[in-house]
């Protein structure tokens, strides 16, 4: 059965500052390949209105970030006509300047409505930007939102059990509601890719520890800067790498060099989507450093289907989905502390035999389950039933 999908996300899609676009990127493309069509709204950084691309497989369309009444009234026109067209509507986040012109347009035209919900957004505003006044006001938006999408659409999935839980308790039904965690490309994602490029690059010729993700809050990357210190006390030689950029980057170069590790860091900023790839092959051992918080406790961490997919052993804190993802593919370690997580590292540095037993099994976790081929035939299936809802309640 085909379909005309139009799909909505809140950032930008081309914008190496928001690399958490690759979900809908990713599953747009794949609803694609499978013989759908498919539109992407997505709001961008520096836009012109309504421009129009070919981007993975699918159509890219651009609708403004900065949002003026007059610029919210003309994105609802939009949507409303794109809705048209549309078979199914689904958007992704819950921030009112795409959530709300998706709802709006799908009730006007009567289209079945799926809302992909991946992270718990309110408390990472608040983990991310505090508890002033100003921030209180913008979370409690994001809180009333967060609380009556899920029940104003036609089916709702989630990257995570928690996130699940916490739909049902806000009135979804069980029928209603679609695991849909993280994927990785398994073509782009595999043993197979060359990392050799990456390590001569910045001269890396002993064991290589990686760290890939956002440097902003609720991120975590000090547990790993930490641990490093007491593994360097038995493995010297040892290179630590951070890939990515944001805020924090500045603070965990001056932790860096407060600890006395400067020698053994390398932080990259960021690549270019392609690189990423060699980036994971050229590790040893790649990482996923958390505390146990509200927000933890529903991530879906991206980095780790990529890890998964490219065969690598992960040593990860054991908190929310990240047991379901990693299971007996990599370490899992108690949360929020860096002597357990620097065990971790030390215990893979340790036992050649042990990292290519765990990446074997990593990539094979990706193949049945994290990746994207699956997630968006999951979300075929919530399609295809929302629309037979429909078909059915409006035939009787």
């Amino acid at each position: 059965m085909s379909m005309r999908i139009l799909m909505v996300h809140p950032h930008d899609i081309y914008s190496s500052a928001e690399p958490w676009t690759r979900r809908v990127v990713s599953l747009a493309s794949e609803l694609a390949r499978k013989g759908n069509e498919v539109k992407l709204v997505y709001f961008s950084l520096s836009y012109k209105y309504g421009e129009s691309r070919i981007a993975d497989n699918c159509q890219a369309i651009s609708f403004p970030r900065n949002i003026t009444p007059q610029v919210f009234i003309r994105d609802i026109r939009s949507l409303v006509s794109l809705a048209r067209w549309a078979d199914i509507i689904h958007f992704q986040k819950c921030h009112y300047y795409s959530a709300l012109p998706a709802v709006i347009a799908a009730y006007l035209y009567n289209k079945p409505l799926h809302y992909d919900w991946d992270d718990w957004e309110e408390m990472i505003w608040y983990e991310s930007c505090g508890k002033s006044v100003h921030s209180r006001f913008i979370g409690f938006f994001f809180k009333i939102l967060e609380r009556f999408l899920p029940v104003l659409v036609d089916s709702v999935s989630v990257s995570s059990r928690n996130l699940g839980d916490l739909s049902v308790k806000f009135g979804v039904s069980p029928k209603c509601l679609y695991s849909v965690p993280v994927g990785a490309d398994l073509e782009q994602f595999n043993p197979g890719v060359d990392g050799s490029g990456i390590r001569k690059r910045y001269n890396i010729n002993d064991s290589l520890v990686l760290y890939l993700g956002q440097l902003h809050g609720a991120q975590y990357i000090d547990i790993f800067i930490k641990a490093a210190r007491i593994v360097i006390d038995r493995y010297p030689r040892v290179t630590f790498m951070i890939v990515g950029e944001g805020f924090m980057e500045r603070s965990l170069k001056e932790l860096v060099q407060g600890i006395g590790v400067s020698r053994n860091f390398i932080f990259t900023g960021s690549f270019p989507r392609e690189d990423i790839p060699g980036c994971i092959s050229a590790a040893d051992i790649c990482v996923a450093p958390f505390k146990k918080t509200k927000v933890t406790i529903c991530k879906s961490p991206l980095k780790i289907a990529e890890y998964l997919a490219s065969g690598k052993p992960i040593v990860a804190s054991n908190v929310g989905e990240v047991e379901r993802m990693i299971w007996d593919a990599g370490v899992l370690v108690e949360p929020g502390e860096a002597e357990p997580f620097a065990e971790g590292i030390l215990k893979l540095l340790s036992d050649s035999r042990l990292r290519q037993d765990l990446g074997n099994k990593a990539r094979k976790r990706a193949e049945e389950t994290y990746n994207w081929k699956v997630s968006a035939q999951t979300l075929l299936t919530a399609y295809e039933r929302s629309l037979n809802r429909r078909d059915n309640h409006n035939s009787a």
